[in-house]
């Protein structure tokens, strides 16, 4: 396993510098590195040319001298000048948390849309530092940067990568529009759409995993769940069917972190697109963590960034098991669930139905018998409460959304 040290700056409220570092140890792990010591700068103290006090850059060298490691990373984004100077100290690899959460991103990305997306991330934060990572890169055996385009891309002046952006993007264009039309087809048809967003390994895919298994139409799929940062990056959307609900479909989204690189919320937004469109927000939150608070503001943040601010949103706190916090007054709606323990699901459901459905209306439908297509629609997107048949047509008594009845009007009595 390889070894580093960690550097914060701090300039957080009391105690959160650590749990900052602590996530740099856990997107360390996932990249087979191991954080040997962490060092703390307080801001104060910190110059501009090294991000750090020149004391403290010195007290790190006296340390690395004594225990070698692979490499350094620092919690903050450092710019070109800054890795240029601190490897001149250090004489060995800088790496910043927005390189170290990019090669996560590349490490788990599967399919053909993630891996561009976190291609052309990774790209236009390599850009501008191109000349400092070259001569970091070439010290290097493999490791931090050397998953997507690496040290090939490394090797490219700025034109050739601004080419290679272009191809990337009209790629990637391609796949979206491919998933714009499936989207489509699902708004045609008037099914209502859940999206899940959350703070990293609060829960997100286990409870996709949960109300898929409830559901009638998806008992054999399963999203990868992993205790991990960023254990899935894809986008992942099933159709919900439970009992005698209406069908909505639910979207798991790839999780939020604080200070997210700006990059990978670029590329990353034709797949983020589905929360903008969605009819309900799922905000997952780790209950039992003790910064909860700061991560629900991480992911409002997030999602106020990629222009997310007309969705109606339900707070659902998960890991009751593991704490007895009582909920917050200031996050409502909300409902208090553990996914491990199935408790509460079916308060969350209830949930979920009543807003999405909370403007149907009980209407009354006289429809004859040859019009087998409006009957069809009937059953595939309204609730059947009662169903008659008078001479030569049906008679329907349904629950049904404001824009169906205004589409089957006619039919009504």
């Amino acid at each position: 396993m390889l070894k580093a040290i960690a550097v914060g700056v701090d300039r957080y409220k009391e105690g959160m510098l650590g749990y900052y570092l602590d996530e740099i140890r856990n997107l360390a792990k996932g990249l087979n590195i191991e954080i040997t010591q962490t060092f703390e700068q307080d801001y104060r103290l910190s110059t501009p040319s090294l991000k750090i006090g020149k004391g403290k850059a010195e007290e790190i060298k006296a340390f690395k001298d004594e225990n070698p490691v692979d490499y350094i990373i620092f919690n903050d984004e450092l710019t070109n000048s800054q890795i240029r100077n601190l490897e001149a100290i250090f004489a060995c690899p800088v790496i910043d948390r927005t390189l170290l959460i990019l090669d996560i991103f590349a490490k788990r990305a599967k399919t053909k849309e993630a891996m561009l997306q976190v291609e052309i991330a990774q790209l236009n934060y390599l850009k501008p530092r191109l000349s400092a990572l070259r001569d970091s890169f070439e010290q290097q055996q493999g490791g931090i940067g050397q998953k997507g385009p690496g040290e090939k891309k490394l090797e490219l002046d700025r034109r050739k990568i601004d080419r290679e952006l272009k191809q990337l993007n009209k790629q990637l264009k391609a796949i979206v529009r491919v998933r714009k039309t499936g989207r489509k087809a699902r708004n045609r048809g008037g099914i209502k759409n859940v999206a899940i967003v959350g703070y990293t390994n609060s829960g997100k895919s286990t409870l996709l995993n949960t109300l898929s298994d409830l559901s009638k139409s998806q008992k054999d799929y399963q999203n990868t769940v992993k205790d991990q940062l960023f254990a899935t990056l894809e986008t992942s959307t099933r159709r919900i069917e439970i009992k005698d609900n209406k069908p909505f479909t639910l979207t798991d989204t790839i999780g939020f972190i604080s200070s997210l690189p700006h990059e990978l919320i670029d590329s990353f937004k034709a797949t983020l697109e589905e929360i903008k469109e969605a009819d309900l927000l799922l905000h997952v939150i780790d209950f039992s963590h003790p910064y909860y608070l700061d991560q629900i503001a991480t992911t409002n943040q997030v999602l106020e960034d990629i222009g997310v601010d007309d969705v109606d949103m339900l707070y659902v706190f998960n890991k009751i098991d593991l704490t007895s916090e009582i909920l917050p007054s200031s996050y409502t709606p909300a409902v208090k669930i553990s996914l491990k323990e199935h408790l509460n699901i079916d308060q969350l459901l209830n949930n979920i139905t009543h807003h999405l459905f909370k403007h149907d209306v009980v209407t009354h439908y006289l429809i004859p018998q040859e019009k087998g297509d409006i009957i069809h629609i009937l059953n595939q997107h309204a609730d059947i409460i009662e169903t008659s048949y008078v001479d030569n047509n049906v008679k329907i008594k349904a629950r049904v959304d404001l824009k169906l009845k205004n589409k089957l009007k006619a039919y009504e009595i």
